[in-house]
This record gives structure tokens, sequence and C-alpha cells, in this order.
């Protein structure tokens, strides 16, 4: 047998490759992951580096947290997040309406995969970030699977990386803990500055077997009793939080009066969130592997408690899945240029360089966590309505080609706790590629192309279905805008005229902005958009209503899913045939079968000179009207 024997590579031996790229985004969370497609979507030469094998960072398979966002879990009315978020969570509901969270891993993989200009480099790690304190050159990375190095050089970097790893190597400027109440303003700041964070959380899933299933407990594993578990709800139960206090209902009661208040569900099929450490000790991250270790010895603990430390109801539960990545809720914040605040949010500000939008309350948990002993585990701070996240808040203040997306966004430790959950972050990364793409065709830095193209990029962003509060469409390049619109039929209140409010949704207290026929003929209802004089179309695009009050994020709760409807939204229109006339000739014609998705794009092989423009709509996907948000021509 013939032997090999391999000499340690030096560094010059395994130089790293050299790649040149427009943008590099560091990170495959929910926000980097949003943030790269839509910087390859504008044209950008893209690179996402993701240290893990799947996308979706929290979301992903390996943790399992479901994504929250300013819906607040059927909370908030018609607020949930759409753009390209909308998009794979569709595609998950269409594709896997069962929440197998492998389907969900490929639903994510593949969008990746698929999208032009993308460069995807999974299993690997940025490991050395070359700065000079104002400015990235480059990063080198290291692929695990291939033992191959990477230096990447791009134009715009993204830290979507959760710790702000990417900015912290540069020399960002970045904060950590709670400030004091001098330093924002803030009313609920503690009177000294500290440390503390909200800590990290590994989930569980158990399965019902049908019949007793005995659970012996690790030696290394903790034991627990009741007086570990006061204000830690461990039972099938639904609470909601009042300021303060904690308020129990029992499975079966109505809480539809708590509607404006975070409502959490529990139950003995999967893990709880306030099985949390790490807020309280020295380095979250520097210690993430004790904190890892210390949650595995107190999950199985508060699994022996719930299965043989009394009635849980769990007698016939076994634990199937114990998460190996604790999902992370806090560490370093990059400060941008502007540094949003907890006034900020109360206030529903519109700011006017805002490209993203959050609602979740302000959730501060206990740093002990689950050690905090006695003590609620969070503090949450509700409040009605939405705020919106100006642009400033995800520019580096002093690396001049960094931007940021996820929750290490420039904001107080009270704000973060609204926008760190996945939805805003998903919402706010796709904001972020898409103004690092133009930033880079432009030949600007991310601050000067804010300062300049801030109306362009919000209008991008509206256009690719992402809402912000305060800002409509008056894209001067939309026939539409300028069109005359009639319809087949329409309810009161749902005019077809709606097509072009500006406003690709309902807002909650304002108008429908939404064409609704009146029922649906055997020969399908018509939309009609004219024009005086042909305009040449060469894209149609229809943004319909999946019912942005209703959740489709895929959870391990039972409680959750029960809750979510079944299948494709029925409100979606599912079959219809776009069609564009001139002089009364038929000069284009496009026929859609099967949609399940929100936003529908239509590319026109050829363009056309049309002066009437008809939307036939044939079925829905359960709905007994057709429903449209906003029709545009270009």
């Amino acid at each position: 047998m013939e032997r090999f024997i391999q000499e340690i590579p030096t560094a010059s031996q395994n130089p790293p490759i050299a790649q040149s790229f427009d943008v590099v985004v560091i990170g495959g969370g929910m926000s980097g992951l949003c943030a790269a497609i839509a910087s390859a979507r504008e044209g950008a030469k893209t690179v996402l580096v993701q240290d893990r094998s799947v996308f979706g960072g929290n979301a992903s398979s390996e943790t399992r947290m479901h994504i929250s966002g300013a819906s607040c879990h059927w909370g908030k009315k018609n607020a949930s997040e759409t753009g390209i978020l909308m998009e794979l969570q569709l595609e998950n509901k269409y594709l896997n309406d069962s929440y197998n969270y492998s389907i969900w891993d490929g639903v994510l993989w593949s969008a990746a995969m698929q999208t032009e200009n993308l460069t995807v480099y999974m299993n690997t790690t940025m490991e050395r970030v070359f700065s000079n304190g104002k400015q990235i050159q480059c990063v080198d990375c290291y692929q695990m699977t291939t033992e191959r190095r990477f230096r990447l050089d791009g134009k715009i970097y993204l830290d979507c990386t959760g710790n702000g790893t990417l900015g912290y190597f540069a020399g960002a400027e970045y904060a950590i803990g709670r400030e004091d109440k001098s330093t924002y303003g803030e009313k609920d700041a503690p009177d000294v500055p500290d440390g503390e964070t909200m800590g990290n959380t590994i989930y569980f899933v158990a399965e019902d077997r049908g019949h007793p299933v005995k659970f012996t407990k690790p030696s290394w594993a903790y034991t627990f009793d009741e007086s570990d578990f006061v204000h830690r709800y461990h039972g099938d139960i639904v609470v909601y939080h009042d300021a303060d206090d904690v308020v129990v209902l029992k499975p079966g009661e109505d809480y539809s009066d708590h509607a404006d208040q975070l409502v959490e569900k529990y139950d003995v099929k999967s893990g709880y969130w306030w099985i949390e450490l790490g807020g309280d000790w020295k380095d979250i991250i520097g210690q993430a592997e004790e904190i890892r270790y210390e949650l595995y010895k107190t999950i199985y603990g508060v699994w022996d408690h719930i299965k043989n430390g009394g009635d849980h109801g769990a007698e016939n539960y076994e634990l199937v899945w114990v998460g190996n990545m604790p999902g992370t809720r806090e560490s370093r914040r990059l400060l941008g240029d502007h540094v949003l605040t907890e006034q900020e949010i109360l206030a529903n500000s519109r700011h006017p360089d805002a490209v993203a939008y959050g609602g979740w309350p302000m959730d501060e948990h206990v740093a002990g966590g689950f050690r905090a002993k006695g003590s609620i585990p969070s503090r949450v701070r509700s409040f009605p309505g939405l705020y919106t996240i100006p642009y400033g808040c995800y520019c580096s203040s002093n690396i001049s080609n960094l931007m940021m997306a996820g929750r290490d966004i420039s904001a107080s430790k009270l704000a973060m706790g609204s926008t760190r959950v996945m939805a805003t972050c998903a919402v706010g990364g796709e904001a972020v590629g898409t103004a690092a793409a133009m930033a880079v065709a432009r030949g600007l830095s991310p601050r000067a192309f804010g300062k300049a193209h801030i109306h362009e990029l919000q209008q991008r962003l509206l256009k690719n279905d992402c809402y912000i509060p305060g800002i409509q469409n008056c894209d001067e390049a939309d026939h539409a805008r300028k069109a005359a619109v009639t319809a087949s039929s329409e309810k009161p209140g749902y005019e077809a005229v709606k097509v072009i409010s500006g406003i690709a949704r309902t807002e909650e207290g304002g108008d429908t902005n939404l064409w609704c026929s009146d029922g649906l003929r055997a020969g399908g209802e018509w939309l009609q958009l004219s024009w005086d004089a042909p305009v040449e179309l060469h894209q149609v695009r229809l943004t319909l209503d999946p019912d942005l009050s209703e959740e489709r994020c895929i959870s391990v709760s039972k409680a959750f899913l029960e809750k979510e409807p079944v299948g494709v939204p029925k409100s979606l229109l599912r079959d219809y045939t776009a069609r564009a006339f001139r002089a009364g000739e038929q000069v284009w014609e496009q026929k859609v079968a099967g949609n399940y998705q929100r936003l529908n794009v239509l590319n026109l092989d050829n363009p056309v000179l049309a002066d009437r423009l008809e939307i036939l709509a044939q079925a829905t996907n359960g709905c007994p009207d057709i429903r449209v948000f906003e029709v545009r021509a270009y």
C-alpha cells in the first residue's frame, strides 16, 4: 500500500483565491439573504458568505424560531412585511404546508442559488478584515468543506452577521448593553449604564406518541423544582403581557381583546423562549460556547421537570429534537448616522429618509434569563401603530463603505428590543441590499447615495413591494398612474381606481387601497386601464392580496400553527390573462395560471404601444371576489 505524507501547508502554500465583487454580504440569516438577493436583482455583482450549511439564521432548521414582525402575531392588522420575505414565505406555503423545516431550508437555499449575479459561499467563515479604520479594503474567508480560502474585495460591504462581526473587525463604532437615561433621553432607560443584554435560547420539539413515554434525566443535566418556574409557564396555555405583568388565559379563552399586546402561546410540544441564558455574563460573544453548554444542561433539566416533576400534561410526549444552535437575541449594535430611540418608536415616527418599518413591542428580556429566579422573564412595552426606520440606521458612522442589516443596526438598547425581530430585519436587509447596488451603480458611498438619491431608493423599494409607511408611489415611469381605470364590477369602498392609489395595502385606520370585484361571474371579472394616447409597455406589475393580517411563517409551536390558515392564501388571484390593445386591436397577451404569489411581474418579450391594458381575472385560490391592490405599467 502506497502512503502519502503531506507537509503542513503554510500561508504561502494555501493562498486565498482573490475575487472582486460590487457588494459583499457577510451573514446569511434572513436579513443577509434578503439583502444579497435584492442587491443581485438590482444588477450588482454580489457575494453572500454564510458560515452555516443552511440559510435563515434563527429561522433555519438549526434553531427553528418563527419569524416575528410588525404584525405581532395577529395583534396588528394589515401589518405583515412584504417584499422578498413574503415571496419566500408564500413559496414555502405553496410547497410546504405541513411545515417541514428541511423543505423550508430548501426554499431559502434555492432562492439564493437561482438568483442571477449572486455568488454563494456556504460553510464559509470570515476570518480577517483589512481596514484602515475608515474604509474596508477586503475580507479573508475560509470554507471548511473545501479547505479553500477566499479574499473578497468589494465596493460596499454589508454586515448581516448579527454580532456586528464585520464592523467590529473593521473598527466600526459600536455599542453593547444598556445606555443610561441621559444618553438618548429615553424614559425607560436605566439611571446607570451597564453591559446587560438579552440572552440566548435553545428550542426543543416533543411529540405525542399516544402512550406513556419514559424520560431519564442525563447525569449532567440540572435538576429543577416548581420554584424555578415562577412566571415561566410550562403547560398548554396562552398568555399576554399587560405592561409589567403577565396575564394567563386558559385553553379556549378568547384573547382578541388583547390584540394590541404581545400574545405568547405555549405548549409542551415546542420549546420555551424563556430557557434563556447569557445576558448577564461577562461576554455574550466570547463565552458563547460556555453559554451553549449551560443551555443544554438547563433544557434537559427543564424537560425532566416537565416529564417527572408533576403533572404537566406531558406523560405521552417524547423529546425528539433539541437545537444545536442557540438563538441569539442581542450583542453588538453598530452605530450609524442615526440611532433609533424609544421615543421615536412610541411616536410612530415618519422619517423623511425611511426605508423600512417595524411594529413589534420593545421587548426587553431579563438579563439573567432562566436563572433570574422569580423575575418576570420579559418586560414588554407595547404600543399601537407602526414606526419607520431611517436610512441612517443602516450606514456605519465611521466606515464609509459599510452598511448593516439585522439586529446589529444602529439603535438604542430599548429600540433594538423591537427592531431585532426577523421580519423587521428582513425588510431592512432588502432595503440595504437595494441601496448598496444602486450606490455602486452610481459610484457613490452609501452615505453620499442616501443624501442624493433617497427618494429614488424609496420608490424602488415600493416598486418591489416593500412597504414604507408615509411613502407612496410617485414613479414618473409608471404609466398606470396616468390611466383611467374601470372594472366589470366593484364593491363600495373598493373601487377600481384604488389600484393606482399609490399604496399597495390597506392601512390601519386608512383607505382600503384595494379593488374588490362584486363576486366572480362565470366569464370572469375584468380590470381595465386606458390612456388617451398610446404608451410603450415593457412590463406589467400586479400586487395582489394575500391577507396581510394573517401569519404564514414556519414554527415548531403547535398552538401557533393551528391558528394559521391552511394552504395558499384564498384571497390571492390564481388564474388571469393580461392583454394590451391599440386602437381596438390586441397587441400582447400573457396567461397566468396557478399563481400563489403577491407580486406578479409580467415582462413583455418585445415592447408594444398600447392605449388599453386589460386584466381578465378568471379564478382565485378560494376567495369569492377578485382582489387587486396595485397595477403598474412600464
